[in-house]
Parts: C-alpha cells; structure tokens; sequence
C-alpha cells in the first residue's frame, strides 16, 4: 500500500543567530516529515531550539536556508500576504502562555483568526461559540480570559487554534504552566480533538508522559532530530 504524501515537510533546514560577530548555527540541514493526520513530540534540552524550529515549521520565523513544504508546496516561496493567508488557513497555534488578549472574552478571543480572514462576523461568532463547547467552555463564553484560570486559558487557546479547521497544528509547551492534573487534561483535549478531526498535531514538550501519548517522538540534538524513546529522550536510529 503506497504511503500517503507528506503534509509537512522539511529539508535541509539550516538556522543560524548572529551574536555580536559570531555565528550560532541552531539548526543544522535538518530533515523532517510527517503524514496527515500525524500526531509527533519533539523533545530536547533547553534552549536547544526547538521553539525555533517549531516557528520555522509554522512560518513564523525564517530558515536560514533550507525548505518548509506543506503538501508538496515550497512555503517560503509565497509573498507576505499569501503567506500570511497560508498561515491563516491551514495552521493552528497553542503557545504555552496563550497569547490571548486579557480584557477581551473567550469568545471574542477565539473569533480572531476568523476576523483576520473577513469571514461573516455572525458566522465567526457561532464558529467560536461552537469550538468552546468542544473544548466545554461554553459556560465561559462571555467571560475576559484575564478572569479565567490557566486551565481555562489553555482550553481557550486550543479552541482560537482549532476554531478555522487548520490541516495542522503546532503546540509549543501547551502543558509547561499548568499544574500536572491541568496538564493532562489539556493533553487529552488535544488528542481528542486530533483523532477526531484528522488534524496533524506537532508538540514540543518536556512532558514524558504526553510524549508517549503521541505515538512518535523526535529528539532536538545538534542541531538534528533523531527519533526517541520518550521514557529516555535517549536518540534512537532512523527518522
């Protein structure tokens, strides 16, 4: 049986930092796929860069040189407004400090990718409304987030990420501030939301136990991923 096309892909990837007049290479030729539907831990030590790769997979840093494709295309290729709507459309983004906008509502906040897009404001609205009771935050609806709990903010946070139906989405440390029992809870709405929806899910995380819940893990380590154990974010041959 033939194997299903890339959703993501990236080749060669290179990222480097400037300080002072020395040169930090970050990423070296880094290679990377995964399939539709793919769920997919990244793990390393600190500081690492696998926050900057994540951004660099989800656009919103570039690569030093190298390719991100999403479904064969070259990303990169794209001018700012394409790839601003590439962004918008088939991407979804969990920080692990929300980036939510504190005096604005659950609903209003989740109802911005859909504002961005210039979809209906009364489709955009029952959009949001519709993901937070996915989410079981309807009974927040109307509430600032900068009222509501960590958990709740994070519950928030996935449905803004989920609310456009993305092909992907990316998660940097979506359990790294909240307490272990939060955490798992935020876990399982992820993979809840992934399995039934098909959306591809790429997490970067320190949380062993969501680690091995994702069914494949990847190690951040010289600038290279390698697959891993979880148990032992240990290296393991082949990709």
């Amino acid at each position: 049986m033939d194997q299903p096309a890339p959703l993501l892909e990236a080749r060669a990837l290179t990222k480097t930092f400037m300080a002072g007049e020395r040169e930090i290479p970050v990423l070296r030729e880094l290679d990377f796929a995964m399939a539709p539907g793919e769920r997919v831990a990244i793990l390393g030590q600190s500081g690492i860069g696998k926050s900057t790769l994540l951004h660099i997979l989800g656009t919103l840093d570039h690569p030093s040189s190298g390719q991100v494709l999403f479904e064969g295309q070259d990303v990169f290729a794209k001018d700012p407004g394409e790839l601003a709507l590439f962004r918008n459309q088939a991407l979804g983004f969990v920080f692990q400090f929300h980036h939510l906008l504190p005096e604005f509502t659950a609903q209003e906040n989740v109802m911005m990718p859909g504002l961005l897009r210039d979809l209906p404001f009364d489709e955009t609205a029952d959009r949001a409304a519709a993901i937070l009771e996915e989410v079981e935050m309807s009974h927040r609806l109307t509430h600032p987030v900068g009222k509501l709990s960590g958990g709740e903010r994070q519950r928030v946070a996935v449905a803004r990420a989920l609310v456009l139906d993305p092909r992907l989405v990316l998660a940097d440390e979506p359990t790294g501030n909240l307490d272990p029992a939060t955490g798992d809870r935020v876990a399982d709405l992820l993979l809840d939301l992934n399995e039934r929806r098909g959306t591809g899910l790429v997490v970067v995380t320190h949380n062993e136990g969501l680690a091995l819940r994702l069914g494949r893990a990847v190690t951040l380590a010289d600038g290279q991923l390698r697959a891993a154990d979880p148990r032992t974010r240990e290296p393991r041959e082949g990709l």
